[in-house]
């Protein structure tokens, strides 16, 4: 859908922003705001904390689009708030994030305060908080810049202050406001869509595989009770054994040593893995390498919420800590055992209660029980698998494709609007054509 152009239009002065339309100023946010920082109590004083102040940090700000904020993980008491002399912020103002990260954004749906990770804008009169909570959202890219320091990036309260910003009547403002509501109300819904899409792809891909590996493929087999609750039914001639009997596991003997710090001395181009989920579990990469599997093997994180996470490593690597490798000892293909383990590593961990700091060691994998068709039958198991996951996976990334692409139109409607690249003051019923 096409917007028009308003009917003229003035340099804005500001080289990200460009053209305005005739009619819009640019003006510092401190003319239209009241900034105000955040403060923390002191965390040894059980008596400011948990009570009934919402207490922002940029942990509770979405950073990948601005939303109405009402919860916290933490609050502050009463007292809490008097001891640290933090301004409590009236709904309708604009958090944002300053550092860790510079840009995370969002709008107080209730009275709040913060701590010194981020800033509060308290709008002036013919303010309209909505319009600039999109307003800042297309200029995060911009704040960014702005950061200073060397231990990590802040944005100060006077670059943030003088920060230039596009500022129409406030019945503009508002119109600009209500057609961003609804159209990207539109683009989230159907984002939302691709998003359980994905998920159900994900459903799918697990139940395919739990399938494979405890039923086989043959559905008219002949079957046994494989004396494993959770398994049931399983073909004859397949074995059930203790995982003790057929694996061995090891950790990096070199983990305590493996640090970031020191891995960064003695960079290469050999992966260094551990037990994070984040870059694919890869922490760091060096100059030597401890392990060596052409055929591959199976990586197992061992603490955390993500604890018995599985990925299947090839190659030369080295593990650090929080993590292990699991690899045959018998007449095993290491990738089928890979699938195999999938269904019995979420069935453990399942059993670990939520209040429980998961830890997995090798003396409990030693333990679990497993079933093991023919090697034959490995071979068949895992070629269908590796065809499923194919069109599974060609049909998710076709799905992230579309998610991309929603989020880059709903980026682009809104920068275009808050700018005044577009007129769209007939589309919104606050402001009549």
């Amino acid at each position: 859908m096409s917007f028009p152009k308003y009917p003229a239009y003035k340099d804005s002065g500001v080289g990200w922003i460009g053209e305005v339309p005739i009619g819009w100023n640019i003006v510092p946010l401190k003319r239209i705001f009241s900034l105000k920082n955040g403060a923390t109590p002191k965390s040894d004083q059980s008596d400011l904390w948990d009570g009934e102040i919402t207490w922002i940090t940029p942990a509770d700000l979405n950073s990948e689009q601005p939303e109405i904020i009402t919860h916290s993980k933490r609050t502050i008491s009463a007292k809490g708030a008097e001891s640290c002399a933090v301004s409590i912020v009236p709904k309708g103002s604009i958090i944002i994030s300053t550092r860790a990260p510079i840009g995370s954004i969002g709008l107080s749906g209730i009275d709040l305060c913060t701590n010194q990770g981020c800033r509060s804008l308290v709008p002036d009169e013919g303010v309209s908080s909505k319009f600039f909570l999109y307003f800042l959202y297309s200029a995060v890219s911009e704040l960014q810049v702005l950061g200073k320091g060397t231990t990590f990036l802040e944005l100060s309260s006077d670059s943030l202050a003088s920060f230039p910003s596009c500022f129409p009547s406030l019945p503009e403002q508002q119109a600009i406001a209500s057609f961003l509501d609804r159209e990207c109300g539109k683009i989230d819904a159907l984002i939302a869509e691709q998003e359980r899409l994905i998920a159900l792809l994900a459903e799918k891909r697990q139940a395919v595989i739990s399938h494979a590996v405890t039923k086989g493929l043959n559905p008219n087999a002949p079957m046994k009770d494989s004396g494993i609750p959770w398994i049931g039914m399983v073909p004859e001639g397949w074995e059930v054994k203790k995982v003790s009997h057929d694996f061995t596991a090891e950790k990096g003997k070199n983990g305590q040593l493996l640090t970031k710090e020191y891995c960064s001395e003695i960079s290469g181009d050999f992966p260094v893995y551990s037990g994070q989920t984040e870059n694919n579990g890869v922490m760091a990469s060096i100059n030597s390498y401890e392990f060596d599997f052409d055929n591959g093997v199976i990586f197992s994180t061992t603490v955390g919420a993500k604890a018995m996470s599985l990925k299947f490593l090839c190659g030369k690597f080295s593990l650090s800590q929080n993590c292990m490798i699991i690899f045959p000892k018998n007449n095993i293909i290491p990738e089928y055992s890979y699938y195999a383990f999938m269904p019995l590593f979420d069935y453990e961990r399942s059993l670990i209660p939520d209040h429980m700091q998961p830890s997995f060691r090798i003396s409990d994998l030693y333990n679990f029980s497993y079933v093991m068709p023919p090697f034959d039958e490995q071979i068949m198991i895992l070629n269908f698998i590796k065809k499923k996951e194919m069109k599974l996976t060609s049909t998710e990334r076709e799905v992230q494709r579309q998610i991309t692409l929603l989020k880059e139109r709903r980026a682009a409607l809104i920068s275009a609007a808050v700018t005044g690249k577009i007129d769209v003051r007939a589309e919104s019923k606050a402001l009549a054509a």
